[in-house]
């Protein structure tokens, strides 16, 4: 798992107009191949009298899935536009499929590659972009006594408590970013004097939308 990175929101779009051709963004977050070709089709179904769906994706932890199609726009003059967004903003697992109703107007290869990048931006602003960071999931088992003070001094430090687990005793589930587990269990060793029971409960994602 990545500590951090950067993809879209969720799923939306966004429209504009160009020399009287519609170009229509779809953007949604893709975490597998079969799930941007799935979207890609859906677009396609839904626009099947466009004139032109072409789409990018980028998938993968290490951007292994790339794909681009111009869908029979010149070569390089539309899929290729739209993945350079995707790049451009450093995003992954996201695809973008840009429907175009040609207006009666050519654009020229020029014009087609702005227009193109231009509605893929258009389609992220109107979706968003978030970071997701790695944290672990630290369960912290102690007496009753104990939770006051303890949520205190988790919350003066910004420590994000996910779940509190009531039996006998209280258990906390803090999170902290992966590579600084061992700082935090410190800090509850030091604030319980030792009486706290520490566990690692596994890896989750905290998303964060980018302004």
């Amino acid at each position: 798992m990545l500590d951090v990175y950067l993809t879209v929101s969720g799923s939306g779009e966004a429209e504009i107009e160009i020399q009287k051709s519609r170009f229509i963004a779809y953007v949604q977050r893709a975490e597998q191949e079969e799930t941007a070709v799935a979207f890609v089709e859906q677009i396609r179904k839904k626009h099947w009298n466009a004139t032109h769906n072409c789409f990018a994706y980028i998938i993968g932890e290490n951007d292994q899935w790339q794909k681009a199609d111009d869908d029979g726009e010149p070569s390089g003059t539309a899929g290729k536009p739209i993945l350079e967004i995707i790049k451009k903003n450093q995003l992954k697992d996201t695809v973008i499929v840009v429907t175009r109703y040609f207006g009666g107007i050519k654009l020229g290869a020029g014009g087609l590659i702005r227009a193109y990048g231009k509605s893929a931006s258009a389609g992220l602003k109107a979706v968003g972009v978030a970071e997701r960071q790695n944290y672990t999931r630290i369960g912290v088992e102690i007496e009753y006594t104990f939770l006051g003070m303890l949520e205190n001094q988790l919350r003066l430090q910004e420590y994000r408590i996910e779940d509190k687990i009531f039996t006998d005793k209280i258990k906390l589930i803090v999170l902290e970013k992966v590579g600084k587990e061992e700082l935090l269990e410190q800090k509850v060793i030091d604030w319980t004097a030792g009486q706290a029971t520490l566990s690692r409960e596994g890896q989750v994602y905290v998303e964060t939308p980018i302004v």
